[in-house]
């Protein structure tokens, strides 16, 4: 898994649920920009989240406003792509179960 979130903010959530992966920091969305993922808020919407309390510059530690669009890419060993799906709906987050159909056929 992979996340603009900076370790503090993500380990929390991965220990609670479980997690027995781990999930990398993506400084400043570079990998999610390399696959053309990353998307900057609305300033509407930055002003919603602002007003919800919800401080993105600090959790991705950076005040771009930048987030990546929820994707699943599956990636062989061998540098094939063997799945990928994702939405510009940033609400809406690929499932986990096709995910780890797709890891169990590999």
């Amino acid at each position: 898994m992979l996340s603009p979130q900076l370790p503090e903010f993500t380990r929390p959530g991965a220990e609670k649920q479980k997690l027995g992966f781990p999930i990398l920091t993506d400084i400043g969305n570079k990998v999610g920009e390399a696959y053309g993922l990353v998307f900057r808020l609305p300033d509407d919407l930055i002003e919603v989240y602002r007003k919800l309390g919800v401080d993105l510059p600090r959790f991705n530690g950076d005040d771009s406003w930048r987030i990546p669009i929820p994707a699943r890419i599956v990636i062989r060993r061998d540098g094939i792509v063997a799945a990928a799906e994702a939405d510009p709906d940033y609400t809406h987050r690929p499932e986990v179960e096709p995910t780890l159909e797709v890891l169990r056929s590999l």
